[in-house]
């Protein structure tokens, strides 16, 4: 059976790693807790120790959707100036998000997000990071590449 994926190269780590690096928010996909289906939000995204994480408020639907079931997946795009959206490199984590702790991490996510500086402090505002089980990238038309958490230097041990 032929497989649609290129193999995993530098090239396509360091389109992935770019796109890690520059992301501000990503799509988040979680499971409705309600009904079970998939739902879909923005939420500020950076990198904390190397991981990816996310800054919820406990009052989105999204932060009581990963409460109740802690897999996920995030879309990562920059956004074209000009051209064909799908001809431009989009990153898709899956994994499962935990909470991390917020003092710990709050001088790195403040550097990469230092207007947050208004609410991070709040109560029901927490960190969480991801646990990469996959990760696909698409770097443009006939480009797709499986990478691993590996591939991406995430979670380091």
């Amino acid at each position: 059976m032929t497989t649609p994926y290129q193999p995993v190269d530098d090239t396509a780590r360091a389109a992935a790693r770019g796109l890690l690096a520059q992301a501000r928010t990503a799509a988040l996909g979680v499971i409705d807790p309600v009904t079970g289906g998939p739902v879909v939000t923005r939420a500020a995204f950076g990198l904390i120790g190397g991981a990816p994480a996310l800054l919820l408020s406990d009052l989105s639907a999204h932060a009581r959707a990963l409460a109740a079931d802690p897999r996920c997946s995030l879309l990562i795009a920059g956004a074209p100036a000009k051209g064909d959206p799908l001809t431009h490199p989009r990153l898709t984590l899956t994994g499962t998000a935990a909470r991390a702790d917020k003092q710990v991490a709050r001088a790195e996510w403040l550097a990469q997000h230092p207007k947050s500086l208004v609410y991070i402090d709040f109560a029901d505002f927490h960190l969480l990071t991801l646990t990469v089980t996959a990760a696909f990238l698409n770097a443009g038309f006939g480009r797709a590449t499986l990478l691993t958490a590996a591939d991406l230097r995430l979670n380091p041990a």
